[in-house]
């Protein structure tokens, strides 16, 4: 296990700080809640607590105590997603040598570790490190619960969910039918107190993920920051709506539009084509699908292997645990409509590193059989094709290894048919031909994703990787992303534009001149906001340089109706506000509407524009008419 995750820890560590801010939005609402815990305690955008983000706080709550630690810097912010990607490999390891053996935890941790969405996510802000970790902690309890016939450790996996909830909402329920029903079907306890234990876990789960909730919804509105994401100011309407049943249905209020796959497809919408083949397609299968089709035919196996076992067979506990993560979740994100990018599938990778390493052991032990040598053949033949077929998608790494992959694989997948009458010296060399086809594609992915940048909302793994609508941006320590930005232009003054102008963009924040940064901090301590500015990326880049709370109108797509007009002339007219940032999404031709837009026409109408360090600024401390205007250096 040490050797799995010094490995993984050189492979994730290595040329981490290179991403800066990563996430922008996110790394700006660590540094709010660093500074403020009203801000920590809501997950604001800002520690002046205008609005929230778009997600419960939980993953926050530790990129900000890390800040609180460390300091504001790219290491304070993507150290806590580094280890929480160590500890899910180490804890796949271990769940998996606990039930199949040693050789079978080393091989789902080099799997999980391996796998290129993983090795981006583990090293990227969003929300999904933990999400992932507490999925995973949730199917480490169960086993425990069932190994034992526990109502305790129903209720630690109860925990763990609900903490899931608190991260990324209805996501985590992803894998609940099958923590359930492996409980029910296969605890070494009594039916009732299986019963029993369901319902603990459960109860455990809605205290978990329902405090925070409860708490949010008793505080009145006027007392706490808007909730980001929503359009009535309901954590309720955010889960509901934007964040839960409108991924499904694509029926999202306030979301930020298409992005997907050229013009949908068949059975597409929005977000790409949706379909069985989603997480084989080209958006998606480079990012976690190089052992998805060997694990379905493992899982498979695996389950047949175990079939006249007795009810409280273990393995075949796994296999319903991690099976049922594997095909809810690859079901779920093939057939959804809403809102989908590419590193969501980092939710997969644990289920498929466990069950490849469950199904192959099984497999091995059934060597000297028919039913066992087929199956390693399949499996590796499986791997080995289609890794060939992905890395033919690319030519990043020319022909060598593809072709490479391909034949020492079907060589392996041969000679596993032959297994028993192969010389005990040669086998070894088999399997690792086996293990390497399967593998070397997505290490080669793995290695040009550590080597890349990734900044901006939608990061993807890989040789110049593209997210569904682009990304990237000026970024503190480093270069721009491997996600190329959907850019209208340079913008003055050296700063790097995003999508929809201004500072900064919609999908990505820019990095502000010197002149921009002095001119905020200065007076900065008679307002309560710095600048205000139409959308959350826009606001997160003034607020990471100077380190003073910045107005995001509109939280990140620039459509939540907040502040409201009245609302925002009223923080004027006492002073709260320094500067308006011109353009930027929505506010000059961008995406925002309602409220936004409003303010936008309002500022310009009646208040001076000034030009500093090549920006376009409003400064609302002088009325004035919509034709003057001056200029600062």
């Amino acid at each position: 296990m040490c050797g799995v995750l010094a490995a993984t820890a050189v492979i994730y560590f290595y040329n981490l700080t290179a991403s800066g801010w990563a996430n922008s939005f996110y790394s700006a609402a660590a540094q709010a809640g660093s500074v403020n815990w009203e801000a920590f305690f809501f997950g604001s955008s800002d520690a002046a607590n205008s609005i929230t983000v778009d997600k419960p706080p939980a993953a926050l709550w530790v990129m900000a105590l890390s800040v609180r630690a460390f300091g504001l810097n790219s290491f304070a912010i993507l150290l806590p997603e580094v280890l929480m990607g160590l500890a899910t490999v180490g804890i796949v390891y271990s769940m998996v040598r606990r039930h199949f053996g040693a050789a079978a935890g080393l091989l789902s941790g080099a799997v999980l570790a391996l796998t290129p969405v993983a090795a981006l996510m583990f090293r990227f802000n969003n929300p999904d490190a933990l999400l992932v970790l507490l999925m995973t902690l949730g199917a480490w309890g169960t086993m425990r619960a069932v190994e034992k016939g526990s109502i305790k450790w129903m209720a630690l996996v109860g925990i763990f969910l609900g903490f899931g909830f608190l991260t990324k909402t209805f996501q985590v329920f992803l894998v609940i039918p099958f923590v359930g029903i492996a409980y029910l079907v296969a605890a070494r306890t009594t039916l009732k107190r299986r019963l029993l234990g369901l319902g603990v876990g459960l109860g455990a789960m809605i205290l978990a993920g329902g405090w925070w909730v409860l708490i949010v919804q008793l505080v009145p509105a006027s007392a706490r920051p808007y909730i980001g994401g929503s359009q009535d100011n309901s954590f309720w309407n955010l889960t509901f709506g934007y964040n839960g049943f409108g991924r499904l249905s694509g029926n999202e209020t306030g979301s930020v539009g298409g992005g997907g796959g050229p013009g949908g497809g068949s059975g597409g919408g929005m977000w790409g084509v949706t379909g069985i083949t989603r997480m084989f397609g080209s958006e998606v299968g480079s990012q976690v699908s190089w052992l998805l089709p060997s694990a379905l035919i493992l899982l498979g196996a695996g389950i047949a292997f175990r079939g006249r076992s007795p009810r409280t067979d273990l393995r075949r506990a796994a296999y319903l645990v991690w099976g049922g993560w594997l095909l809810v979740t690859a079901l779920t994100f093939s057939f959804m409509a809403g809102i989908f990018h590419q590193y969501y599938t980092v939710a997969l990778a644990p289920a498929i590193a466990a069950v490849v390493g469950m199904g192959a052991t099984e497999a091995w032990e059934r060597r000297h059989h028919a039913v066992g040598s087929i199956t390693l053949s399949v499996a590796t033949a499986a791997a080995a094709t289609w890794s060939f077929i992905l890395l033919t998608r690319v030519t990043a790494y020319g022909d060598w290894l593809r072709a490479s992959v391909l034949a020492i694989g079907m060589a392996a997948a041969f000679l596993l048919l032959a297994l028993n009458w192969l010389h005990h010296k040669a086998i070894p060399l088999v399997l690792a031909g086996a293990i390497a086809a399967g593998l070397a594609g997505p290490a080669a992915y793995t290695w040009s994703t550590v080597n890349s940048t990734h900044t901006g909302s939608i990061p993807a793994a890989g040789p110049g990787g593209m997210g569904g609508m682009g990304g990237g941006g000026g970024a503190p320590g480093g270069g721009r992303g491997n996600v190329p930005a959907v850019r209208d232009g340079a913008a003055p003054g050296g700063a790097t534009r995003g999508a929809g102008g201004g500072m900064g963009g919609l999908l990505d924040a820019s990095t502000p001149s010197t002149a921009v940064v002095s001119a905020l901090e200065s007076g900065a301590g008679d307002y309560t906001w710095v600048a205000a500015a139409i959308g959350s990326n826009n606001a997160a880049g003034l607020q990471l340089a100077t380190g003073k709370p910045v107005m995001a109108v509109g939280g990140f797509n620039g459509s939540d109706p907040s502040p409201t007009l009245a609302q925002f002339q009223s923080y004027v007219k006492a002073g709260k506000i320094h500067y308006f940032v011109a353009g930027g999404v929505g506010g000059g031709g961008g995406r925002s509407s309602g409220s936004g837009s409003q303010i936008s026409s309002w500022v310009t109408a009646h208040y001076k524009k000034v030009t500093i360090g090549g920006s376009t600024f409003y400064d609302l401390t002088q009325p004035t008419s919509s034709s003057s205007s001056s200029s600062a250096s």
